[in-house]
């Protein structure tokens, strides 16, 4: 650091802040010291100079805006512009993001070095400001520190035996009773959750094997490892969490399943929470449901434009269903969501039946499913069906009694959207009338089926030209020709991705509209690839053929390609 050299306290000498009696002192005290420190923190020690006076003497020398950390509010979006490796090797807190600029606060303003090296590391333009070591040191530790931290507080204060743990009883009622949040398992509890947030996860796993606890984050859809607590601290982890899901600890033998409402920064999010028992002990896993992260805008979910132009299409639609297929995971609620959005105007009556309701949507009422009260979708879609809504949205189709009853809601004037679980988009209408719905009915009422996955983004701070590989021109039919007249882009790996080479993802669609000629085969009750081939030929991309287009564009990658649609292929 700077206030350790020759070059400060010459600077502080000359501008009249500390006397030759008080550096002698000082010397005194470091020669005496039991532990290494320098003159500049003697003299810190003996209040002969504050390490505000350094700062803003620093700041002077060298022309740069000082910066007071200890009541500014750094947004989560500035923080993740800095991944945590970086700010704490080069010592240095992002404060600031505008377009490509990043500004980060220093202590050491003379090490503009450390500017260059970030400016390369991050593929962006980086200025410096000012600020005291400690405000820097207290803003590393509680954005990019906190899983460590509360680690390292762990083996501190319990030691290495499980002997010397907190009991899971007082855990779970002194604690959480007291309020205590300096508990360690309560710190290292929020901060694998505020990890996760930070590094844009959708799922955490908590995973109990024989001899480790693991603990994994699902980030772009990909389960990646982090360092994980030992192995003795898993019953007093798995009861904080059941605790916060307001779950019975007492319970360990059936699943259960809850929720937790968390503050991160300034956003406050949900977390879905669910419990099994395992061989050995109980595997838990938090979905993230970040209210401001959800994409509403239709246009920016990756529609190429002549897919655009159906989905305008299919929300004009006064009656019908529309089903979004897809598995878990794929962005079918999302899509749904950013419908409803669309068409959610003073005019129209819009209600949802789903479970759980993941996000709130202003004006749109949304109903809870309940079992346990009996308000199945079934049920409770009987009973929307009463409040004369315009549009319908239902969670999930998953029997023939609430298949029918859609059926019966779009047929009579209700333009209704739902989720399926098939491979593709023609595969939707064969799975209805296995359910038991007569195909009469799923040609007459069913629209348009809209099938849907997600791919990975390539990283746009170190995206590169690549060759395809024999394999990947192999599995993708690509002949020499063809590779030789497009360009494909890949992530050589850098900061900004965790050196994954890709960051965020894009949807890649399969839309069928359910025209006259497909309408026919499904009254015929064609097989699904009867009626698949039929919809290609009058103009269905496949989601192999609109994964390649962006592959194409340099939005994703050809491994990407072949990892998200080869099962979809014959």
């Amino acid at each position: 650091m700077a206030r350790d050299n020759q070059y400060v306290l010459d600077l502080l000498q000359q501008n009249g802040m500390v006397s030759d009696d008080q550096v002698a002192a000082a010397r005194s005290l470091v020669e005496e010291s039991p532990v290494r420190i320098s003159v500049i923190d003697a003299l810190i020690n003996m209040k002969a100079v504050s390490e505000d006076d350094i700062t803003n003497l620093l700041a002077q020398e060298y022309g740069m805006e000082v910066i007071d950390l200890s009541n500014y509010v750094i947004p989560p979006e500035v923080i993740e512009a800095l991944p945590a490796d970086l700010a704490v090797t080069y010592n240095v807190v992002p404060v600031m993001k505008h377009d490509e600029l990043l500004t980060v606060a220093m202590a050491d303003p003379s090490a503009m070095d450390t500017v260059d090296a970030l400016r390369y590391r991050l593929g962006c333009d980086v200025e410096a400001v000012v600020a005291p070591q400690k405000q820097i040191e207290q803003v590393i530790d509680a954005n990019y520190r906190t899983t460590t931290g509360a680690m390292e507080g762990l083996m501190t204060q319990l030691g290495e035996e499980a002997g010397m743990m907190e009991s899971v009883d007082n855990l779970g009622t002194d604690s959480e009773v007291a309020g205590d949040d300096d508990a360690p398992i309560i710190k290292l509890v929020a901060g694998i959750i505020t990890d996760a947030y930070r590094f844009g996860a959708s799922d955490i796993h908590m995973e109990p094997m024989e001899k480790r606890y693991r603990v994994r984050y699902r980030v772009d859809g990909v389960l990646r490892e982090v360092d994980s607590p030992p192995k003795f601290l898993q019953p007093n982890l798995t009861s904080r969490l059941k605790i916060m899901a307001r779950l019975d600890i007492t319970e360990k033998r059936i699943p259960q399943d809850g929720r937790i409402q968390i503050n991160v920064g300034d956003k406050d999010i949900d977390l879905r929470v669910s419990s099994i028992p395992t061989t050995h002990g109980e595997s838990i896993v938090m979905r993230i449901l970040d209210k401001s992260s959800i994409q509403l805008d239709v246009p920016k979910l990756g529609f190429y434009a002549d897919d655009m132009v159906l989905v305008n299409r299919i929300l004009a639609m006064p009656d019908g269903i529309f089903l979004v297929t897809g598995p878990t995971g794929s962005g079918k609620t999302t899509s749904l969501y950013a419908f409803l959005n669309t068409i959610n105007t003073v005019s129209r009556k819009i209600i949802t039946v789903e479970d759980p309701v993941e996000y709130q949507l202003p004006g749109i009422n949304q109903v809870q499913v309940d079992r346990y009260v009996n308000m199945t979708f079934a049920a409770a879609l009987r009973a929307i069906l009463r409040q004369a809504p315009n549009i319908v949205m239902i969670g999930e189709i998953r029997d023939v009694e609430t298949a029918e009853i859609a059926i019966n809601a779009a047929l009579t004037g209700h333009l209704v959207f739902s989720t399926l679980h098939t491979n593709d988009a023609p595969g939707a209408i064969t799975r209805l009338i296995d359910m038991g719905v007569k195909a009469f009915l799923v040609a007459s009422a069913v629209r348009a089926i809209m099938a849907q996955r997600l791919l990975r983004r390539v990283c746009k701070h170190c995206a590169a030209d690549y060759t395809p590989t024999e394999t990947e021109k192999h599995l993708l039919g690509l002949t020499d020709e063809y590779v030789a007249t497009h360009t494909f882009k890949k992530g050589r790996g850098c900061a900004n991705c965790g050196k994954t080479g890709y960051r965020g993802r894009i949807g890649i669609y399969e839309i069928c509209m359910l025209d006259n000629d497909i309408t026919s085969l499904v009254y015929k009750n064609e097989p699904t690839q009867v009626i698949r081939d039929a919809a290609r030929r009058n103009g269905m991309h496949s989601l192999r053929d609109d994964a390649m287009r962006k592959a194409e564009a340099g939005i994703s990658t050809l491994s990407e390609v072949i990892r998200v649609t080869m099962m979809d292929e014959d």
